[in-house]
């Protein structure tokens, strides 16, 4: 598929930001954890020509009847309406990975599949959630499922802490941030998974490769000993509230805060430039 550039980052009459690409992973939409009343004013400020869903963006290994709220299901809503106006692909996770036996599919604009390759301005992107690197879901189901209800028990604990913390005007905090910031070993991880990805990347001739799974927002360039590759990661809606936009040439790893007016589109990017070739 060839996705070429269009025009540059502009707000629409409905006071909207023109994006080219959009890329949104780890949404964990069915979780505790899920932040989407965030991403649903987020959606709500943007106006993409293209939508990526990179993954767990139903976190269907948690999903209970008993909790889905109205905000969830209004965020799986704004993406169907977006289907419905623009090619949205829905790339599977390892939390959704009961999708993955219904792909490659599409229906309108919504296409589901389990990795998607794209030529934009002449350069080879290859978009996947990423969890094939990661021996605990590939070997060991039950100890990834078991560290996923660990892990949103740890968020719906952060919750309850951060709701005190803002009502004593304290900034808020993460748990499992300041855990992987601290732990060597999870460390090691997210740099091993990063170098794997660039590395079959470069082996598959490609000169980008996009992922989610590790909930970690990076853009950086990537050298190996037989080449070099653009890596990007699109982070979650859990922690860090990210997304990869695309527009005019050019990727920003947009950072969502929540002192943000999105009626003043004022956006934080903690990365905005070209990846050099």
């Amino acid at each position: 598929m060839t996705a070429q550039r269009a025009s540059g980052t502009t707000a629409s009459s409905a006071g909207k930001r023109d994006i080219d690409i959009l890329v949104l992973s780890d949404l964990h939409l069915g979780t505790y954890g899920c932040r989407a009343k965030e991403l649903l004013a987020y959606l709500r400020s943007v106006r993409p020509r293209m939508v990526i869903l990179n993954g767990d963006i139903i976190d269907i290994w948690q999903f209970k009847k008993s909790y889905f709220p109205k905000s969830h299901m209004q965020v799986l809503k704004r993406l169907m309406k977006l289907a419905g106006k623009v090619p949205v692909y829905y790339i599977t996770g390892n939390h959704d990975e009961a999708l993955r036996r219904y792909s490659p599919a599409s229906l309108g604009g919504l296409h589901l599949m389990d990795k998607l390759v794209l030529t934009i301005d002449g350069e080879r992107y290859w978009f996947f959630h990423g969890d094939i690197f990661d021996m605990s879901t590939t070997h060991a189901r039950w100890l990834a499922r078991l560290g996923g209800v660990g892990y949103d028990l740890l968020i719906r604990i952060n919750t309850v802490v951060n709701w005190c913390l803002e009502r004593m005007g304290r900034p808020r905090m993460s748990f499992s941030k300041r855990i992987k910031q601290r732990v060597k070993r999870a460390v090691s991880y997210i740099s091993d998974f990063e170098e794997t990805a660039a590395r079959i990347a470069v082996h598959e001739g490609h000169d980008h490769v996009v992922c989610g799974h590790i909930h970690q927002p990076q853009m950086r360039r990537i050298t190996t000993s037989k080449g070099s590759v653009g890596y990007m990661n699109s982070g979650d809606w859990i922690e860090h509230l990210s997304a990869l936009e695309y527009s005019g040439g050019k990727w920003r790893l947009y950072m969502h805060s929540e002192d943000t007016d999105l009626t003043e589109r004022a956006v934080r990017a903690v990365a905005e430039q070209l990846l050099p070739a």
